[in-house]
């Protein structure tokens, strides 16, 4: 059994969660890597991990909106590590929905991937928490506490999880400590943002510009390594952006 702290990533395949994982990996971590559908991502990240240090990295395939899925994703880490050190729930769905015209679906889908999977994750890798003395780190959003216009749900999901780091920082101290990340502009969504919109967003952002993925990495890290006083907290990565009313 490898003596390195070990790190479990939710949608770690791609964007924000593989600089995560690349990140913690970087800091000396053994990482299992979560994803839902972009498995030839999430294999070639934990081969690039294995070849700088062999047998360091792990990949687990679960729709954590699913019951299933959740139960599935801890017996694969607890099938791993006999220990977890670092949590992070960074998987989410993001979609807009027009209120008034809602869709159960919708509902469902957000909420449940975006708040009950990961509330539902740590109760189930608790055990293996506690035995660490470790730690869960939520990405949050922005929008969790500035609602983004037309994304109601996505919204409402996220500022749950901001109430769920908050309470099991609580609940589960002194044995796990239990922080949030909530970035602001970092990497645009994949569809639906135009050009006059992303700078609408960045006039109304301090630094001006947009961030990288991997300041929300070094975040995590900085949370989940380098801060064992700390717990209950949310810091904006956002470059000011939550300055602006």
């Amino acid at each position: 059994m490898s003596s390195n702290k070990t790190a479990l990533v939710t949608g770690a395949a791609v964007r924000i969660g593989a600089a995560t994982a690349r990140t913690l990996h970087e800091r000396g971590c053994d990482v299992l890597i979560h994803c839902n559908s972009k498995r030839a991502e999430a294999d070639a990240l934990a081969a690039e991990f294995n070849d700088a240090r062999p047998g360091s990295a792990h990949v687990a395939q679960a729709d954590l909106s699913l019951p299933r899925g959740v139960d599935d994703l801890a017996q694969a880490c607890r099938a791993v590590f006999a220990r977890l050190d670092i949590l992070v729930n960074n998987a989410s769905r993001f979609y807009p929905n027009e209120v008034g015209a809602t869709q159960a679906w919708q509902w469902d889908d957000l909420i449940a991937s975006n708040l009950r999977g990961p509330y539902f994750l740590v109760e189930a890798l608790l055990p293996a928490l506690r035995t660490a003395g470790g730690c869960v780190i939520n990405i949050v959003d922005i929008h969790a506490e500035r609602p983004m216009p037309g994304h109601a749900v996505y919204n409402i999901s996220k500022a749950g999880l901001a109430m769920m780091t908050r309470t099991l920082a609580w609940e589960l101290g002194p044995a796990v400590r239990v922080n949030g990340v909530a970035p602001g502009a970092i990497l645009w969504p994949e569809s639906g943002t135009d050009d006059a919109e992303k700078q609408a967003i960045l006039d109304r952002t301090a630094l001006g510009r947009v961030g990288a993925a991997g300041d929300i990495a070094s975040a995590v890290a900085y949370l989940a390594l380098d801060a064992p006083y700390v717990t209950g907290q949310i810091l904006a990565v956002d470059g000011g952006r939550s300055l602006n009313v």
